[in-house]
């Protein structure tokens, strides 16, 4: 299994919901976020004073596919989450050793 990891920007979430609906996805956490990176920080003026944004607002979504889903899922994310400019993102894959759903007590794949 995979823990797919992305930090999108926040209008991008409902186009990349949907299309990971689609392809079969049972579930997703999307958490509000703030950070930087290369986009760094911007100038703001409110009410006639500047000051500067240093941390973007951003969502992280998380989601724990099969290995065989691992592609598709990546593809969706970076489909629907590219603009073409600096601030688009990233995606993180990483390894999943057992999943054990609470409820049910249901191990790995069936977890799911």
């Amino acid at each position: 299994m995979k823990k797919i990891e992305a930090i999108i920007r926040p209008d991008k979430l409902e186009a990349i919901r949907d299309d990971l609906i689609k392809l079969g996805v049972q579930g997703l956490t999307a958490i509000e976020v703030q950070g930087f990176g290369r986009q760094k920080g911007h100038k703001e003026i409110y009410r006639g004073s500047e000051y500067q944004v240093n941390f973007q607002p951003k969502v992280k979504i998380e989601v724990v596919v099969d290995d065989n889903l691992e592609v598709e899922v990546v593809e969706a994310i970076t489909k629907n989450a590219s603009t073409g400019k600096i601030g688009d993102g990233k995606v993180f894959v990483s390894n999943i050793e057992s999943v054990i759903r609470i409820r049910t007590g249901e191990v790995g794949s069936e977890a799911l």
